[in-house]
């Protein structure tokens, strides 16, 4: 649909929610996974529903009844942050509640939003509030956001979520009990207690006595928010994803002349030189790799490629990793707040093309097999050296950087009317370079990858061979 015939997502009403018990949970510090994230902008992720079978002036007051107790369940969200006369940032849960809106555009339909060979379309960034919000402005408003947006044949339901406050991990399982909750409303069933219940604990290395200096006004983000940019979501199978994975971890046939090898063979070729054998070995002794990091080598692959950058250039590629099991003693797997940590992968740009997909799928799974409990307290102390924001962004133009995870329970939302029929976010944080991974609707190891491009790397990518061959169209 073009953009300019696309009617703008208007406004119904705008009320406030709050918890439906007082918290006694008090202040709980931000660590030093949250405080690098006030320059970040609110989490923006939210998921297309069909139309439920209830009147929307029935709807409205249920979500908004689940939304309340949900809250109860999760004082923080409902919460504001302050900063105290030592430059220590809290979160305050006083039952400050979140925002909710009610939007409609009648004119906008299920196959609008999810049309498997387009571009994200713009008004989808419309589906969600506080849009390019700064996470550091939670100590003058909502640290949380719902907007339910009516259309032809559908609702959307999008949170936005301070990311001082949450992690993927923290934001999924808030929206997961919300669906929880009004799914039992709805049903008419009784509940005392929620299916993952957060650990509000602060009692980890990860809660520091450093202090985060901020300048007047609040940090800012520190990408471009108004370079040109595309933004696709290319859908791989689970049966493209087992055969990428394979191709991967495949053992080569290596041609040796004296014992020395120096050549892989292609397969079916001969030689008559009899000083040359086969000999059949893995490529190194690197543990298997993950259907994850070989989709994230192919990705690098063709991204740098596209680039056409220097075969010098030195190109990044950053993958966002959850600490709460690599720590010892480990934190509760539902653990509240940011337990995150940002891991580099640098290889020249020569290096990543010429290469195959092994290498560089090799070179990832190193950096995460080695980011254990010693290398998280490394990057706790470092940052305690020179406390900062996360610079957020692709200032030297072959960066990238991977978050959310194809293992968030995305499509466990459901509200009482079935499943989501798709996963989408907002505005906040995109840049070239910016990819976001989502399990797909099929399950079964099926990933769904959300690729944020200049426009001409972008191009680059849909005509890459080695990429598209793996991706799937519905």
């Amino acid at each position: 649909m073009p953009s300019s015939s696309v009617p703008s997502v208007t406004l119904v009403s705008k009320s406030t929610v709050f918890p439906d018990k007082a918290s006694n949970l008090g202040n709980l510090k931000l660590s030093v996974s949250d405080l690098p994230m006030l320059s970040c902008h609110y989490i923006q992720k939210g998921c297309l529903f069909t139309r439920p079978p209830l009147p929307i002036d029935s709807l409205i007051p249920l979500l908004k009844q689940s939304l309340s107790k949900t809250l109860s369940f999760f004082p923080p969200l409902a919460g504001r942050l302050f900063t105290d006369q030592d430059g220590y940032v809290y979160i305050t849960c006083n039952d400050g509640g979140v925002e909710f809106h009610h939007a409609t555009c009648p004119s906008l339909f299920i196959r609008d939003v999810i049309a498997p060979l387009d571009d994200v379309p713009e008004f989808v960034k419309n589906f969600f509030c506080f849009d390019k919000r700064v996470s550091y402005q939670g100590h003058f408003g909502p640290i949380m956001a719902v907007q339910v947006t009516e259309i032809g044949d559908g609702i959307f339901i999008g949170c936005s979520v301070n990311h001082a406050v949450t992690d993927g991990t923290s934001f999924w399982n808030f929206f997961n009990t919300f669906a929880e909750l009004c799914r039992k409303i709805n049903n008419n069933k009784s509940f005392e207690r929620i299916a993952r219940q957060p650990d509000f604990s602060r009692d980890s290395v990860l809660v520091s006595p450093a202090v985060l200096k901020v300048p007047d006004g609040g940090p800012k983000v520190t990408f471009n928010e108004n370079e040109p940019l595309r933004e696709r979501i290319f859908s791989f199978s689970r049966k493209s994803i087992l055969e990428l994975k394979a191709k991967v971890n495949d053992t080569k046939k290596e041609l040796c002349i004296n014992g020395n090898v120096n050549a892989v063979e292609i397969l079916g070729k001969q030689s008559n030189d009899k000083n040359w054998m086969l000999k059949t070995a893995p490529v190194s002794n690197t543990a298997e790799i993950s259907s994850f990091q070989s989709l994230s080598a192919l990705l690098w692959r063709a991204v740098t490629r596209a680039r056409k950058l220097p075969s010098s250039k030195t190109t990044t590629f950053r993958m966002a990793v959850n600490c709460r099991h690599r720590l010892n003693p480990k934190l509760d797997p539902l653990y509240f707040g940011n337990a995150i940590q940002s891991i580099p992968t640098y290889a020249s740009a020569g290096d990543v093309t010429s290469h195959d997909l092994r290498w560089c799928a090799e070179k990832l799974n190193e950096s995460v097999r080695a980011h254990d409990d010693e290398t998280v307290r490394r990057f706790v102390e470092n940052w305690e050296k020179d406390p900062r924001c996360f610079p957020l962004g692709n200032a030297d133009g072959a960066s990238m950087t991977m978050g959310s995870s194809p293992r968030f329970p995305m499509y466990d939302n459901d509200f009482g009317w079935g499943r989501p029929l798709a996963v989408r976010s907002g505005g906040a944080n995109k840049f070239d370079g910016k990819i976001s991974a989502f399990p797909g609707r099929e399950g079964n190891g099926s990933v769904d990858l959300e690729v944020v491009l200049a426009p001409e790397a972008m191009a680059g990518i849909e005509s890459d061979l080695e990429f598209m061959q793996y991706v799937t169209t519905y």
